[in-house]
């Protein structure tokens, strides 16, 4: 195969957004230590900059915002109840929503931060500027969480859509261990949170630092049985000519998932809900379904 143009294309991409990072480094420098001064802004740019890039390559009817997604427990599409015995509920705020506002509606939109229900949902990533061993958990939980509040048609399985690409990802990583490799370490920690019974669209599908390694999971044979398969994460340490291979990830698992067949047929989501309030016939009208 060749594809080298795309492949050298991609690798100058994530050059230039590492390179436009450190310029951020350089112009309000941490005196003590590496990164920039202020670490709450240092995160928020990284946010930013990942954000601003993915939005350059993606189809125009999906937006890369910011905040909330809810799931209100309220009749979907054509008199669909499957929630009506849930309760409505909203995830915490996430990093990076990639959402199909050409298709779907928007609850709240402040500038990019939005409350969105969850059918127009495409992809969650959570970003990082310094990616370190503590927040592993905690962030592939959040993930885990806005996954489940994706569910729709949770009780027809044939009509069961695929679910949101999931990441986390950051431009740096303090992960070294002299014991045991960040890799074992860190699959560790996914087969500890994920067990034996996850459901395959709620595993984290890619994590990664831009600017040297990252952990991909594979989609297996569509032909296996859902009850009993299996998940498989790989592992890639990036030489300088081959940085291009996260960034890819990224856009692909988006991509993979907004032209899924099963997420084709558009459906209504759930966006009004009334009042269970008795209403009077105040009369009736006979009409012709001919023109």
């Amino acid at each position: 195969m060749d594809g080298q143009r795309l492949q050298v294309f991609w690798n100058q991409e994530v050059k230039s957004l590492l390179a436009v990072y450190r310029q951020f480094e350089t112009l309000l420098p941490n005196p003590k230590t590496a990164g920039a001064e202020h670490r709450g802004e240092d995160g928020r740019y990284v946010e930013t900059l990942v954000r601003s890039y993915l939005q350059k390559y993606l189809p125009k009817d999906l937006e890369v915002l910011t905040g909330f997604i809810l799931r209100p427990a309220v009749k979907l599409g054509d008199n669909n109840r499957s929630r009506s015995k849930e309760q409505d509920l909203h995830t915490t705020q996430l990093d990076i929503i990639i959402y199909d506002s050409g298709t779907y509606p928007v609850f709240q939109r402040m500038v990019d931060t939005v409350i969105v229900p969850p059918e127009g949902v495409v992809a969650v990533l959570s970003v990082k500027k310094t990616l370190r061993d503590a927040e592993i958990i905690a962030e592939c939980n959040a993930l885990l969480e806005a996954s489940k509040a994706c569910r729709c048609d949770e009780s027809n399985l044939e009509a069961r859509r695929r679910g949101p690409f999931l990441a986390l990802v950051a431009t740096d990583s303090d992960l070294a261990d002299k014991q045991e490799p960040k890799e074992k370490k860190l699959f560790e920690k996914l087969e500890t949170l994920y067990g034996s019974s996850s459901v395959f669209d709620d595993m984290i599908g890619f994590i990664g630092d831009l600017s040297s390694w990252h952990v991909f999971k594979t989609r297996p044979p569509p032909k296996l049985n859902p009850m009993n398969s299996v998940a498989q994460y790989m592992y890639v340490e990036l030489a300088d000519a081959e940085l291009h291979q996260g960034f890819q990830f990224l856009l692909s698992g988006i991509l993979s998932v907004y032209y899924d067949k099963t997420r084709t047929g558009v459906k209504r989501p759930g966006f009004t809900a009334f009042a269970a309030k008795p209403a009077t016939v105040i009369g009736k009208i006979t009409f012709s379904t001919l023109r």
